[in-house]
């Protein structure tokens, strides 16, 4: 393996970008903070789909693509996978292994934005966990309803939303006290399978509050997928 290109996305990308020498490239779409202390090479921003990334590793010399993207980024996942097709190299996938709900948790899977509008009628102090997806709906929160919404970034609100900046990982007792400052009565959350935002499923198991779970999107066939960064780097050497 000469040359690598690693999309980004969830923290384990990062730590592997650490482990990469300079002939490698780890990839960003440019929203969070971009590190400024790695060995390899940084490009921010997209490639224009899947034929501007087979052009990018062409032009590049690349030889591996690795997708170590969010698991709900699912059409950069299709990209790469079309990519690495179309340019003949190898596509490899970093795959976190999704939450399981313990018989204590009161998980409700929805399929997309309007089955999880529709399920969270019954509820008044929802937290959504969802990324800055729910900011495009502020004016449309129900008249009996106060959100909160948790980001990457801080974002305005309006008079019946909160929105909180902060990144993980969390602390289980910052999450009891935000579930208790808000009197969140439901949680919303991407099914991410990260350990850094865990905890805030511990305290709604605590509190005896439903999670409304957004479905993960079907990822597309690589050649190689790897459930741990240990694995995949083993794999490199």
């Amino acid at each position: 393996m000469k040359r690598l290109l690693l999309l980004g996305g969830v923290t384990e990308a990062l730590a592997m970008a650490r482990q990469l020498g300079p002939q490698h490239i780890y990839s960003l779409a440019g929203v969070g903070r971009v590190p400024t202390d790695l060995a390899c090479q940084v490009r921010v921003g997209g490639y224009g789909g899947a034929e501007g990334l087979a052009q990018f590793v062409r032009d590049e010399g690349i030889d591996l693509l690795v997708d170590a993207t969010h698991p709900y980024a699912a059409q950069i996942s299709r990209n790469a996978a079309t990519a690495a097709q179309s340019a003949g190299i190898p596509c490899w996938a970093l795959r976190r292994p999704a939450w399981v709900a313990s018989p204590a948790d009161d998980w409700r899977k929805v399929e997309d934005w309007n089955a999880l509008i529709a399920a969270l009628a019954p509820f008044k102090r929802p937290l959504f966990t969802l990324g800055r997806e729910p900011l495009q709906h502020l004016h449309e929160i129900p008249v009996h309803q106060f959100w909160t919404l948790r980001a990457l970034d801080s974002y305005p609100g309006n008079e019946r939303c909160e929105v909180i900046g902060a990144r993980g990982p969390f602390l289980l007792e910052d999450e009891r006290a935000l579930f208790a400052r808000c009197d969140i009565d439901v949680l919303i959350s991407k099914n991410s399978g990260s350990g850094a935002t865990e905890p805030k499923l511990e305290v709604a198991r605590e509190r005896g509050i439903p999670v409304l779970v957004l479905k993960r999107p079907e990822l597309p066939a690589v050649d190689r997928e790897f459930l741990t960064i240990e694995a995949l780097m083993a794999a490199l050497r």
